[in-house]
C-alpha cells in the first residue's frame, strides 16, 4: 500500500473519518456522522476494489465511484462546518478530502484519456 499513493491516502483518510465519527457521536450528532462514516470509508474501499478491476473500464468505474464518495464526504463536512451542529475545527480534514478528490480526479481523467487513445 505504501507504493500506491491513493490507497495509502484513502486508508489514512478513512481512519481520520472514524475518529471524527466517534467524536461527533460523543457530542450527540448521530445523523450526519453516520452519512459521513459511510461515504468517508467508502472512498478507500472503492480504490481498493479498483485494484482488482477486470478491465480498464472497470477500474475507471470504481475510481469514479470513489471520486463521487469523496465529493459526498466533502458535502457532509461542509454541512457540519456551516451548520455548527458540533463546534470543531474541520480545516485539516477538509484539506485532506480536497487533496484526495484532486488525486482521484487526476487518476480517472488520465486513465480515461489513455483508455480511449
Amino acid at each position: 500500500m505504501k507504493d500506491n499513493l491513493v490507497l495509502h491516502k484513502s486508508f489514512e483518510f478513512a481512519l481520520d473519518i472514524i475518529k471524527l465519527y466517534k467524536e461527533l457521536q460523543n457530542k450527540n450528532e448521530y445523523v450526519i456522522s453516520k452519512q459521513l462514516l459511510r461515504s468517508g470509508t467508502s472512498i478507500g474501499a472503492n480504490t481498493e476494489e479498483a485494484q482488482a478491476a477486470q478491465s480498464k473500464k472497470d477500474f475507471i468505474a470504481k475510481m469514479y465511484v470513489a471520486t463521487k464518495e469523496a465529493r459526498e464526504t466533502r458535502y457532509w463536512l461542509r454541512l457540519l462546518e456551516a451548520s455548527k451542529l458540533v463546534d470543531l475545527d474541520y480545516s485539516i480534514i477538509m484539506d485532506k478530502i480536497n487533496h484526495l478528490i484532486n488525486i482521484l480526479t487526476k487518476i480517472t481523467k488520465t486513465t480515461n484519456h489513455r483508455t480511449f487513445e
